[in-house]
């Protein structure tokens, strides 16, 4: 089997390319080879590699630049991956793609994890442009995978953000400076080298439709800041703060955690406790 990785050289992607190794020879995919802004050389690039899977772990995740600038996460998360579904409908590969939970938000009273039946209802330019994004992966075959998943973090960072949340937290500690940090936003921050493994448990069993990949449990960023100071033994100024206080651009999901009971009912264990998953990375980093 041959798979095709786009955006092999991020944080999910290169976790994700030593697991795929175990079905046969993997093709990582720079932007230079494949660029989802340019959907006209799209259909060319997919068939010059002709594999049986694509995994697309590219995307435009500039959640705040999208609300000014909305057709640039569009042309990436919405027409890029409609014209990558059909390349890949075109010479019957498999499409792998990886949403968020920010395709929720709408519901403000929400307490209780989003199923993958749930309807989705974004409240950011970037989240309908992820919404769009799945549909159309979905349209194009019922054999496509779409695995929707929440706060990524690896160690090799995101290099879209300039490295990713427990990093931030962790510089601005050092430099001794008081973080505030958002207390209304709950979800499940989710490290990148355990939603590789259970994307490849689903590839292994061939699953297909819409899946939810997070580790298990839910906290703020708030909790979640506390929890990477805990586990490094570092006692910074943080303050707890609310979304307006903050003042990002673009709104975010005051709820937006996810179930697995899917991913469990596909016999794919569900990914560990965030508070463990944190600790493996804090190990993983000190060791790189």
């Amino acid at each position: 089997m041959k798979i095709a990785v786009l955006g092999a050289a991020g944080q999910l992607g290169r976790d994700l390319c030593p697991r795929l190794a175990v079905f046969g020879e993997v093709v990582p995919l720079s932007r230079a080879e494949l660029d989802l802004e340019r959907p006209e050389g799209i259909r060319a690039a997919v068939e010059s590699v002709r594999p049986d899977v694509f995994v697309n772990c590219a995307a435009y995740n500039l959640v705040d630049k999208a609300e000014s600038a909305p057709e640039a996460a569009r042309a990436v998360n919405d027409a890029g991956v409609e014209a990558l579904a059909a390349a890949c409908a075109g010479i019957w590969a498999k499409l792998v793609h990886f949403s968020t939970d920010y395709v929720f938000g709408a519901d403000a009273v929400r307490s209780a994890p989003y199923t993958e039946t749930d309807e989705p209802g974004p409240v950011s330019a970037y989240g309908e442009s992820k919404l769009r994004g799945e549909h159309a992966a979905l349209a194009a075959s019922a054999n496509n995978l779409v695995i929707r998943t929440c706060g990524l973090y690896g160690v090799w960072g995101s290099g879209g953000k300039g490295g990713n949340f427990v990093e931030t937290m962790l510089r601005v500690a050092g430099q001794g400076k008081p973080l505030r940090v958002v207390a209304d936003q709950r979800c499940t921050p989710s490290y990148t080298a355990d939603v590789a493994d259970a994307t490849v448990a689903l590839l292994g069993r061939g699953a297909g439709g819409l899946f939810h990949v997070v580790n298990g449990g839910d906290c703020t960023w708030h909790e979640f800041a506390a929890e990477i100071f805990r586990q490094s033994g570092l006692v910074p100024d943080l303050t707890p703060i609310t979304s307006a206080e903050f003042g990002a651009a673009a709104r975010r999901p005051p709820y937006s955690v996810l179930s697995t009971a899917k991913l469990v009912a596909h016999d794919v264990p569900a990914p560990r406790p965030w508070t463990e998953a944190l600790a493996a990375y804090l190990r993983e980093r000190r060791s790189k």
